[in-house]
């Protein structure tokens, strides 16, 4: 992770795609670091209620916007900027990038702030962008950060991945003193610690709505942080970002706050709540449900075996019932730290 680098130019013209409550907040950010902002929704109705009452009345109710923030329908209006901030779910990725990329007319950075890995594929979702545009164009923004706190202008920290130019460029332009990035060239490692987190925010979940402890909690922690540095060191990330913000710091959110969507989905299943159960319930989006298969299968890839991950993937796709999890993990073969 590179600090302390002072950058006076910026992209003064950002588009943020997606206007769920991730992307509203980032757009927020770079409004109060003083960039020009379009922000692009599917639906009309956050456009509207964006124009009218500089609120997201869909998805963060309730919390005033920033002035600055320009919200369209109009997606190849949107895209004509410096940079763009890819805000869709990790597995629409894909489909936000087959509409986006034919209507570039120059070669902006695409920073994705999904934190996932794609289910047909396995790739990490900097590895999707690859599949559209060159390496010098491919960014990643993530980190401990709650859209909510965000947008309410809370004190947040995140790292901003990509060709070291542009990432020191981006953190420039959405630097303010209630937003901190910290400016990275490790895209593997920004990307990986923000989508195996969520898996192991979905376990720590069971454990705690299962009525485990603290201790089985914390124990569980640990050594899923242990399995993600061994992918890491596998895929090449380096060990040091994942002991920063888009690993470990990140990690430690999702997994102890029941704000996090992926560790109270957790929650219920430990509860005896089946997955289907909860979607059939409007539960809030879990990106870890899709990512644990696609993370144990890209372990698999590599001949790394990650336990933990495992176990979450079998009780989440029913093929593992939760008392025999616990046996499982608990009856490994015993081995030094």
């Amino acid at each position: 992770m590179i600090e302390n680098i002072v950058k006076t130019d910026t992209y003064n013209d950002i588009a943020v795609i997606g206007a769920g409550a991730w992307g509203t907040a980032l757009a927020a950010a770079a409004a109060r670091a003083g960039r020009r902002v379009r922000l692009w929704a599917r639906e009309s109705e956050v456009v509207q209620s964006i124009k009218a009452f500089h609120e997201n009345t869909l998805f963060l109710p309730g919390i005033k916007l920033p002035a600055g923030i320009e919200p369209t329908a109009d997606v190849t209006a949107a895209v004509r900027a410096d940079a763009l901030l890819l805000a869709a779910p990790a597995q629409h990725l894909r489909s936000t990038l087959e509409l986006v990329v034919p209507l570039l007319t120059d070669r902006p950075p695409l920073f994705t702030c999904a934190k996932g890995i794609e289910h047909r594929t396995a790739k990490l979702m900097t590895e999707v962008l690859a599949d559209f545009v060159t390496k010098d164009q491919i960014g990643i923004l993530s980190g401990p950060a709650f859209a909510r706190d965000v947008v309410n202008n809370l004190p947040t920290a995140v790292t901003i991945a990509g060709s070291i130019a542009a990432a020191q460029r981006l953190q420039a332009s959405l630097s303010h003193a209630g937003f901190r990035p910290y400016a990275s060239d490790d895209v593997t490692g920004v990307a990986l610690g923000g989508a195996a987190k969520n898996v192991y925010a979905i376990a720590c979940g069971i454990v705690s709505g299962m009525g485990l402890g603290e201790s089985a909690r914390a124990a569980l922690l640990a050594r899923g942080f242990a399995e993600l540095r061994r992918l890491g060191e596998a895929l090449g990330a380096r060990a040091e970002t994942l002991m920063g913000l888009s690993g470990l710091g990140d990690l430690v959110l999702t997994a102890t706050s029941r704000t996090s969507r992926n560790y109270a989905f957790g929650i219920a299943i430990g509860k005896g709540s089946s997955p289907a159960e909860l979607d059939a319930r409007g539960h809030p989006l879990a990106e870890g449900v899709e990512t644990a298969p696609a993370l144990v299968a890209r372990a698999k890839r590599h001949g790394v075996e990650l336990p933990i991950a495992e176990t979450a993937a079998a009780i989440l796709d029913g093929s593992l019932a939760l008392d025999e999890a616990i046996r499982r993990l608990m009856m490994r073969p015993l081995k030094d730290e």
